[in-house]
């Protein structure tokens, strides 16, 4: 693999994209769409069900250029062979990051340490095929022979966010009468909530640990085992109830889980890039296998436009660029991720371990202290809730916040207006970002209304919106478990890019261990100390 710079900040490449920041300053995005009326047109890319228009932007086509000038220089090419490849690209915990495997079609070659791995991810997806089945006809039931109902999904991190997001987006394509439910967060008020609701005959578990030693899931997973002995069940009716996906078979089946129910964790798949295998069981189950295989045929699409496309052409790549752009260049902090979609409500939170845990590193991939800005603040909600919060400080706050806004062309739930209304809430949003209102308009508004020329020039500084701040709008015919696995895909390989241009490791979480390993030395403690006070 191509050697990166040290250091990004020294290429020719960065320093004549500070030149063009400096002679864009003055420009506002109304002066670009004013100078150039094929704008909308020529700022647009489609790829696997999606559609980005990126004409919202601090951008001309001599930005463009230098944005994939800079990728290139950064050894781009290179590094995305390499993680198509299988190449060691997590060099920290010296592994490949094979997730794009996950959805390649049965007749690909991808080895990792000379072994194709293609047949053995398929063999899984079977199996899962197999289990589902079964659940859903009702031949794999509980102990007293009822179908099962409900499932719960016990793990934390990528093991419960990615297939929670999608679970709830695809409601619509749901099956088999399994409803699911997830539990993550170590306060005993989850599991207690969600067993409280639930028929330990008709509830099938699902433990996801890589290490089958994770704090959260392992105690979660202990609690739901105990509820359920006690509730009339037997220590032998566990396997047919527990599921696990994990690396560590031997504490699974020491668990009580059959060998037969317990599904492959490979190292090669990060967490958060990981409920395209059998982590997103929970999918499978709810969804059926069918609705699976499209969800991963649709990432598939966006791979093979990413690894294929030119950058100036390439959804994720462009997004990428764009981020370095106002991350690096313009001092933008955060950026919003803004769904008019309810059924997306959870795609922030998915992209928030997905870009945060990635980025969110002060090293280079070589050790080396970074002397610029890396992953930004990703934070955002569903649409049009915000507009009457937090939108109020994109439009009139002190700081540059970047956004996305996505939005399927069509509802699954047609209700009079109400999907035209979204939209139009949509596009006038970024509209307003964009173009804002001066002062000058808003004062000739008030005078339009009736308002007297004095308090008119008064109120007019409370209603001018600087505008120029600058969005995306992403685009698809309908919410459909092809287009949201083009869509989650897309934002993995745009966290991809990003790393690339900041020469980081986007593979490992060493902040998220340090945690683990102080709460580990600081539990003992605690749990001293409480049975001491109950003893006096």
């Amino acid at each position: 693999m191509a050697e990166q710079p040290a250091t990004p900040t020294d290429l020719a490449q960065w320093q004549a994209l500070t030149q063009l920041r400096n002679q864009l300053a003055a420009t506002s995005m109304r002066d670009l769409f004013a100078q150039d009326s094929e704008r909308a047109s020529r700022y647009l890319i489609e790829a696997a069900g999606l559609a980005l228009d990126f004409s919202r932007n601090r951008l001309t086509d001599e930005i463009l250029d230098a944005l994939m000038a800079l990728s290139d220089a950064c050894g781009l090419d290179q590094r995305r062979t390499a993680l198509f490849a299988g190449e060691i690209v997590n060099p920290t915990e010296n592994r490949p990051a094979l997730h794009t495997a996950l959805r390649q079609p049965a007749d690909q070659d991808v080895r990792v340490d000379g072994k194709n791995i293609i047949p053995e991810i398929h063999q899984t997806l079977e199996r899962m095929d197999r289990l589902v089945s079964a659940v859903h006809s009702g031949s794999h039931s509980g102990y007293t022979g009822k179908a099962f109902t409900d499932l719960v999904s016990i793990g934390i991190g990528g093991s419960f966010l990615g297939p929670k997001l999608v679970v709830e987006a695809l409601k619509p394509y749901w099956q088999g009468n399994i409803r699911c439910h997830f539990v993550a967060n170590i306060d005993g008020t989850n599991i207690t909530e969600t067993l409280s609701e639930l028929d330990p005959e008709t509830t099938v578990f699902l433990v996801q640990s890589k290490s089958f030693r994770t704090q959260e899931t392992l105690e979660n997973s202990q609690v739901a085992r105990q509820w359920f002995v006690d509730n009339g069940a037997t220590d032998a009716a566990v396997s047919a109830h527990f599921l696990a996906v994990t690396a560590n078979v031997a504490e699974a089946t020491r668990f009580g889980i059959n060998r037969d129910n317990i599904f492959p964790m490979w190292d090669w798949v990060g967490g958060r890039y990981s409920l395209w295998s059998a982590i997103g069981l929970p999918i499978a189950l709810t969804l059926g296998m069918d609705h699976f295989r499209a969800l991963l045929n649709g990432a598939h699409a966006m791979d093979c436009h990413f690894r294929d496309q030119p950058g100036d052409r390439n959804l994720p790549i462009v997004m990428a660029m764009l981020s370095v752009w106002y991350n690096n260049f313009w001092g933008a902090e955060s950026h919003a991720v803004l769904p008019y979609d309810e059924y997306l409500k959870h795609l922030p939170e998915h992209l928030q371990q997905l870009d945060m845990e990635s980025n969110g590193k002060r090293v280079t991939q070589n050790g080396r202290a970074v002397d610029y800005q890396t992953g930004p603040v990703l934070w955002g909600g569903v649409g049009a809730n915000g507009q009457h919060a937090y939108h109020q400080l994109i439009h009139q706050g002190t700081r540059l916040i970047p956004a996305d806004f996505i939005i399927p062309l069509l509802s699954h739930n047609p209700v009079a207006h109400h999907h035209a209304t979204l939209f139009a809430n949509c596009l006038s949003q970024a509209r307003a970002m964009m173009a804002g209102k001066t002062r000058a308009e808003a004062e000739q508004e008030l005078i339009e209304d009736g308002v007297d020329a004095a308090t008119a020039e008064n109120l007019a500084p409370h209603k001018a919106i600087p505008g120029n701040q600058p969005s995306n709008i992403l685009m698809m015919d309908k919410l459909t478990p092809e287009t949201l696995g083009a869509l989650i895909a897309l934002y993995e390989h745009r966290t991809f890019v990003q790393s690339v241009i900041w020469n980081l490791d986007c593979f490992d979480q060493w902040g998220v261990e340090l945690g683990k390993q102080i709460g580990n030395e600081i539990l003992p403690r605690l749990l001293n100390d409480g049975t001491s006070r109950q003893r006096r």
